[in-house]
């Protein structure tokens, strides 16, 4: 049986879920150290650290956007990263070419997650990096890059995206993020373009195209996974993660699920709401059972 959680807001008081407008104008954070993993301008990765010595738990951030370059999303992840590296946690902030880009969609997007979270193992003995404690967050399309980014030991050999020993990801926390392209994409299309999912996984000229880019269809990932959702959004609601931590559940897997009430899609990528402090306790949760 799912877990379903409701963790209660800081406040009585109930308050309208933050705007698109309130994720966009937040300011963008200088990162410790900025890492071009391949030539395009996209394919860049910003590392932030936590102040004292290491060796350092990471946090590999990928931001949403519904994987269209017009959207952005990567200057303002750099908030949440500050945040964390604060906190204790150095942050690895992956951009990706998006659609719109030359060479995204497939393979390239996903070629670009699985060569920056690889990228981790040269920059580790740099930066005192635990590569033992890792885990993924992703906020909406970047839920599904996450997912994705931590079951690549699955992929059909076959597979233009397999890689040989991918670095091991003990955790996924999606915010708001969808896992089962082939189930739910009907849902992500409604506020991202119905052919958004097509083209990200070229449908139109793949006989399999979901066989090595959705989660769901790479399970069981033997990864822990926590579905972070408002109970107020609208762009991707609470049963997308629900739907999605059950049929893990089933293959196998561990999933929970938590809907943070008062809270809209964007509330969850913002570090100064209560839902960003009620994601801190699960990532603190999950990380310190990475070390037993």
């Amino acid at each position: 049986m799912i877990v379903l959680s409701m963790i209660l807001a800081a406040s009585a008081a109930q308050a309208e879920p933050a705007s698109i407008d309130d994720y966009m104008k937040q300011p963008r954070h200088a990162a410790d150290a900025t890492v071009h993993y391949g030539p395009a301008p996209s394919q860049v990765a910003e590392l932030f650290l936590p102040k004292g010595k290491g060796p350092h738990p990471v946090v590999v951030l990928l931001h949403g956007g519904c994987f269209l370059a017009e959207l952005g999303g990567f200057p303002q992840t750099s908030a949440l990263a500050a945040d964390l590296a604060r906190r204790g946690y150095a942050v690895w902030n992956v951009e990706y070419r998006k659609l719109g880009e030359p060479g995204a969609g497939y393979p390239g997007t996903f070629q670009d997650v699985a060569t920056a979270v690889d990228r981790l193992r040269e920059e580790a003995p740099k930066h005192d990096l635990d590569l033992r404690r890792v885990i993924a967050i992703g906020h909406s399309a970047g839920g599904h890059l996450a997912l994705w980014a931590a079951s690549r030991g699955k992929l059909p050999a076959a597979s233009m995206l397999r890689t040989p020993n991918p670095i091991a990801i003990g955790a996924v926390i999606s915010l708001a993020g969808i896992g089962d392209l082939q189930g739910q994409g009907k849902a992500f299309g409604l506020p991202c373009g119905d052919d958004t999912i097509e083209r990200l996984v070229d449908a139109k000229r793949r006989t399999a195209p979901f066989s090595d880019t959705s989660p769901g269809e790479l399970l069981p990932s033997h990864v822990k996974v926590v579905m972070v959702h408002g109970a107020y959004d609208h762009v991707l609601p609470p049963y997308i993660g629900r739907d999605y931590a059950q049929k893990a559940r089933k293959a196998g897997d561990a999933a929970d699920v938590v809907v943070l009430p008062d809270a809209g899609h964007f509330d969850l990528v913002i570090p100064t709401t209560a839902a960003w402090a009620a994601i801190n306790g699960i990532l603190d949760r999950e990380m310190k059972s990475l070390t037993h």
